[in-house]
C-alpha cells in the first residue's frame, strides 16, 4: 500500500532541508554548520533505507568520522569534488565515483578541501539496533528503540 501523503516525484533539490543542521549536541553540531541534508527518503515514506541529498560548502563536512556496527552506507558524487577521509587513509572522489561502507569496518567521513560546493547522495539501511563510535571525537552514540539518537561521552556520561 502506498502512502498517499507521498509525493510522486520530486526535484531533489526542491526538498525541505533538515529541520535541524545536525543531531549531534555541542561542541559536534557546530563543526556540521557548513552542511545541508535534504531527506529524501523520508519524504517518499521509505521505511528500510533512508536517502538525503547533501550539500558541503567548502571546508565543510559530511559528519564526525565514525562506523556504524549495523547500518551499512553508500555515497555517491554528484557534483564537486569531496576527499573521502578514513582510518585506511584518504582518496578524492569526484562527479560519478562512489563509496561503501560496510557496519562495523572503516571509520570514515567526507570534507570538502575545495573552494566549491560538493552534492552528493547518502544512502543507509535503517535496520533496529545501530550504535556508532566515533575514533577521533569523545563521543559515541546508540540508536534508540524509537528510532532517535543518544549520543554519550565515551564513559557512557550523558551530553
Amino acid at each position: 500500500m502506498t502512502d498517499s501523503k507521498a509525493p510522486l516525484a520530486i526535484t531533489a533539490a526542491a526538498a525541505p532541508p533538515r529541520a535541524r543542521p545536525s543531531n549531534y549536541p555541542e561542541p559536534f553540531a557546530s563543526r556540521m554548520a557548513k552542511r545541508d541534508k535534504r531527506p529524501l527518503g523520508d519524504l517518499f515514506g521509505l521505511k528500510s533505507f533512508g536517502v538525503n541529498l547533501t550539500r558541503l560548502a567548502p571546508g565543510g563536512q559530511s559528519a564526525l568520522m565514525h562506523r556504524h556496527t549495523v547500518q551499512d552506507e553508500f555515497v555517491y558524487i554528484l557534483d564537486g569534488e569531496a576527499v573521502l577521509v578514513s582510518e585506511s587513509g584518504e582518496a578524492r572522489l569526484g562527479p560519478g565515483m562512489c563509496a561503501g561502507f560496510t557496519a562495523g569496518g572503516a571509520a570514515h567521513h567526507l570534507v570538502n578541501r575545495s573552494d566549491r560546493d560538493v552534492v552528493f547522495l547518502e544512502i543507509g539501511d535503517r535496520l533496529p539496533g545501530d550504535s556508532a563510535s566515533y575514533p577521533a571525537d569523545d563521543i559515541q552514540a546508540s540508536m534508540g528503540s524509537d528510532g532517535k539518537w543518544r549520543f554519550t561521552h565515551k564513559d557512557g556520561t550523558a551530553y
